[in-house]
């Protein structure tokens, strides 16, 4: 007899996740994605009685609580497959609410470093989404949560002295394959920025029934040049903690 071949939307679904790491009870409903597991302390320095509940591969998770509601924060590691694995895990043992705040490259010349990006969706193009849906389906996030995003970060913005803007970007795979005529070519189609994870973000969330949305801090600007990759990067380490600060605030606002 044949053996019967493995269905992995079916085996896992309890107990302890395994590229995760965690388990029901150990997360709260409402999770803030950073890509790198080391910014997920600065989430955790705002949130009170904070506690790392798991640290397995690139995810870090945290949980606690903000302004008396529990929140956790667990990163993504970088590029779509690791970022569907976590959300695709994290909503088996809780997770509905999922903010990237993470950071991205600028592809409008009127977009600076350290300034905010709110997705509106996201083109694309990374190989990841293609195993879920087909190439003509989109990757937009939850509006009501994007919209209050937007709204916090325009009142964050005015009482902190940030800038904030929103728009589709592009969700790349391949980092050094970005070419100088393919930055000229989003520039021209209208994105504003470009990034590694919100494509799969969006596409796991609206197959799994989940709400999702991204803030990212502007690492650099591809078209004006305007990079210092592999410095230290004070207008980008700011503008993580704004991104926070936002996501935050648009949840408790959202009072869910």
């Amino acid at each position: 007899m044949a053996a019967e071949i493995v269905d992995k939307m079916s085996i896992g679904t309890t107990g302890v996740q395994y590229h995760v790491g965690v388990k029901e009870g150990d997360i709260s409903d409402i999770v803030l994605m950073p890509g790198d597991p080391f910014r997920v302390q600065l989430i955790a320095d705002r949130l009170e009685n904070a506690v790392e509940v798991a640290h397995k591969r690139e995810y870090r998770t945290v949980t606690g609580y903000y302004k008396g509601r529990k929140i956790t924060a667990c990163s993504s590691g970088m590029g779509c497959p690791s970022t569907a694995i976590g959300v695709e895990e994290l909503a088996r043992v809780g997770g509905r609410v999922f903010i990237r705040v993470g950071s991205t490259a600028a592809t409008q010349a009127h977009i600076n470093v350290g300034d905010l990006v709110i997705s509106e969706g996201s083109f694309r193009n990374d190989g990841t989404t293609a195993a879920y849906v087909p190439a003509g389906f989109p990757a937009v996030p939850d509006f009501e949560l994007t919209l209050a995003l937007i709204n916090a970060g325009k009142d964050l913005a005015v009482e902190k002295g940030f800038t904030v803007h929103s728009g589709i970007n592009a969700t790349d795979d391949a980092f050094y394959a970005e070419t100088p005529e393919w930055i000229a070519q989003m520039e021209k189609m209208g994105l504003t920025n470009v990034e590694m994870e919100s494509s799969a973000l969006f596409i796991v969330a609206r197959l799994r029934g989940l709400r999702a949305a991204m803030v990212c801090a502007v690492s650099a600007n591809l078209v004006t040049n305007d990079v210092v990759y592999g410095r230290p990067n004070t207008r980008l380490a700011v503008g993580w903690e704004h991104s926070i600060d936002v996501a935050l605030e648009a949840v408790h606002r959202m009072g869910i």
